[in-house]
């Protein structure tokens, strides 16, 4: 909520009177546009907030983004973001520096995840809903866009070198980080920069304080089995500019990580298996904007991820999916792609246009290699290309008027288990918005998106292991494929308000808010399904994703921040229900009602920034057969915040201060008890 206020909560302390502006953001329409103007549900956050949290997970830079959740296992670092009920298989479109995150195991958790240090990041930017279809194929839930650090994250105007260094430590379990990062710009065509990270953590303990939660197994104050990891990271880009306008810029990052994970619920007698997982991004991009050139506005990216994970069985019983100690199975993906688009602009009949096109096209290599094991079924192997173009017109007038309109195609091949399937779609886009009042701009928004199916989705085959293990216990269940499995199409209508102003009660204070309702609705929305004779464990025998008549998501979300300079407060909060029309019943991944809230204060010149948030969670009760309810949850976190200059900056954080027990849906495992964590930022830099 802090970026929304774009003013000094979004300033380091220490910046006494300086105001920031509000950040830009470019994701929606893929033009650049000040994020609280953007006609669309889009929240921001930077480095600057960043600091606030003292983050170990992806998913602590999103404290108070509404209708954003995550799906996290204890054992695992893995991420999985869910935007207003929508998750797994690209429903979520990741993507970092412009790369897909498409990685995929099918197991006891989200079917679609991704690994990323938060130490790496300067921004991230979200769109909720397909209304961002121009920026890719499959996002009918939404867009995430991270942005790693850059040479502009450490030098300052007119310095020429630079470091930055960062150490924190923190109790529950031991953790700690420490990270470098190097930024040098010899000369103003010419920007280096480098980087690494280490991060530990030791198995965490649960909250002590609340009732155990039915369907969970670990008890209040247990330690969380297998919750610690080491992390490495290392980053550099290099950045040229041969001409006026021109950038070309070339960079990659690696994640690498060692940790122990199980299989099913965290029990002691579950499978575990030693894991490698190791990302690799490198990527390529060329932009040209000149003021002065109104036809070419220029951005190409090309790309490539690999996601490789080793697994190890070094505990379990042995089993036909996961095999017996001492095998190792493997996972591995590949993901190639490009993103170009161009904007021309230019003015006729009263109205200010920007025409954006473009294309964009990826491509999936899945291998997945388990001799001992099944799980090359349940994650089959096969390849997966989606491509697709777009073309938007975006027109305003005077400052009141502002209509976005669009059209996408996308298609899709799909090829795994001697199965090949594929399709394509044109999907429109509108977007009006009028501000009638200085301050306030309400619009309406039509939007459509389309996904393609996953390969798991379409080919997975073969049998689940016993639930028992007994000797001849059978079968738990049977994967079936279905390769006339059809693509969905979300369809989005949205209403909202931007609310906009400054000096409002006092010099200098700032009011930002953004509300927005919305349904969206999921034609041949793709489900996991079991059918035929109930088997030995009183459950059908058969499963397979198959295509859902209709399913709806219908919600309203709130995000504001107010900020006087001395003191800020911001809400915001959810409302979301989902339901399979075909059934009447709930959908799986619709996260629970909630309301965030934060204060803060700044002190000695505002060099001291002191503030509470507070995260009161509904209990989420209407879930599907075989989901588990949880209970309501209090989450409080403090944050006090010491910067006597620009390169200096200590934080002390407390997190989860009233030591809940608390589960988030649809986490199996607890998060962690009270945690008390110290930071350093410091900075050197010079040249000229």
């Amino acid at each position: 909520m802090a970026a929304m206020a774009a003013a000094d909560a979004a300033a380091p302390a220490g910046a006494q009177t300086a105001q920031a502006l509000d950040p830009i953001t470019v994701v929606a329409t893929k033009t650049e546009e000040k994020a609280i103007e953007s006609l669309a549900a889009v929240s921001v956050r930077r480095e600057e907030d960043f600091d606030q949290g003292l983050p170990a997970r992806v998913s602590d830079l999103f404290f108070g983004v509404p209708g954003v959740s995550f799906a996290e296992r204890g054992d695992d670092p893995a991420s999985a973001i869910n935007i207003r009920g929508l998750q797994d298989f690209g429903r979520v479109a990741v993507v970092i520096d412009g790369a897909r995150q498409n990685f995929q195991k099918s197991g006891h958790n989200a079917n679609g995840s991704f690994y990323l240090e938060p130490e790496l990041l300067s921004g991230v930017d979200v769109v909720r809903g397909p209304v961002a279809n121009v920026y890719g194929s499959g996002a009918i839930g939404g867009v995430v866009s991270f942005a790693t650090k850059d040479v502009d994250d450490i030098l300052k105007p007119g310095e020429r070198w630079g470091v930055l260094g960062h150490a924190l430590a923190g109790s529950n379990g031991g953790r700690g980080l420490v990270s470098l990062f190097a930024a040098g710009r010899p000369n103003d065509a010419v920007d280096l920069f480098a980087g690494a990270t280490y991060r530990a953590q030791s198995p965490y303990r649960a909250g002590s304080n609340g009732g155990p939660v039915p369907g969970i197994v670990l008890a209040p104050g247990a330690e969380v089995p297998n919750s610690g990891y080491d992390i490495a990271t290392g980053i550099a880009k290099a950045t040229v500019r041969p001409a006026d306008g021109h950038e070309i810029k070339i960079g990659g990052l690696t994640f690498d990580a060692d940790y122990r994970t199980g299989s099913g619920t965290p029990t002691a007698t579950a499978s575990q298996f030693d894991t490698n997982l190791r990302n690799t991004i490198v990527n390529a991009r060329w932009r040209y904007g000149r003021p002065e050139d109104s036809v070419f506005d220029w951005d190409g990216n090309i790309y490539w991820t690999e996601t490789k994970q080793h697994q190890l069985k070094v505990f379990g019983s042995p089993n036909t999916s996961t095999g017996a100690v001492g095998d190792a199975r493997d996972f591995h993906l590949t993901t190639a792609g490009a993103d170009l688009h161009n904007t021309s602009r230019f003015l006729l009949g009263g109205l200010r246009h920007a025409i954006t096109y473009g294309v964009d096209a990826f491509r999936d290599e899945v291998n997945v290699v388990d001799p001992g094991g099944a799980q090359d079924n349940f994650t089959p192997s096969g390849n997966r290309t989606v491509y697709g173009g777009f073309l938007q017109w975006k027109a305003n007038h005077a400052t009141w008027l502002e209509v976005v309109t669009a059209a996408r195609y996308d298609g899709y091949e799909l090829n795994g288990n001697g199965t090949s399937t594929s399709g394509s779609r044109l999907s429109p886009k509108i977007t009006v918005g009028v501000t009638p009042f200085a301050g306030i701009t309400p619009y309406v928004t039509y939007a459509e998106g389309y996904r393609a199916p996953a390969l798991t989705e379409t080919v997975a085959d073969g049998g689940h292991p016993p639930f028992a293990s007994f000797p001849g216990a059978p079968a738990g269940f049977v994967f079936v494929p279905n390769p006339a499995l059809r693509p969905e199409v979300g369809k989005t209508k949205e209403i909202g308000v931007n609310l906009r102003y400054d000096n409002l009660f006092t010099a200098g204070d700032k009011l930002r808010a953004k509300v927005n309702v919305f349904r969206n609705d999921v034609a041949d929305y793709i489900d996991a399904v079991q059918f035929g004779p109930i088997n030995f464990w009183g459950i059908p025998s058969f499963f397979q994703y198959q295509n859902v008549a209709s399913a709806r998501l219908e919600g309203v979300e709130v995000e504001s921040m107010y900020d006087a300079g001395a003191w800020f407060a911001g809400l915001s909060g959810q409302h979301i229900r989902g339901v399979n029309l075909a059934t009447g019943g709930p959908l799986a991944n619709v996260p629970a009602d909630q309301i965030a809230t934060s204060f803060g204060v700044r002190l000695m010149e505002r060099k001291l920034t002191a503030s509470v948030k507070w995260v009161a969670a509904a209990a989420k009760t209407d879930v599907p057969a075989g989901a588990i309810p949880v209970p309501a949850y209090n989450l409080v976190n403090l944050y006090l915040g010491y910067q006597p200059n620009e390169n200096v900056l200590a934080g002390f954080a407390v997190e989860n201060l009233l030591n809940q027990f608390y589960v988030r849906y649809p986490e199996i495992f607890p998060a962690a008890g009270i945690t008390v964590k110290a930071s350093l930022k410091l900075r050197l830099a010079g040249g000229a």
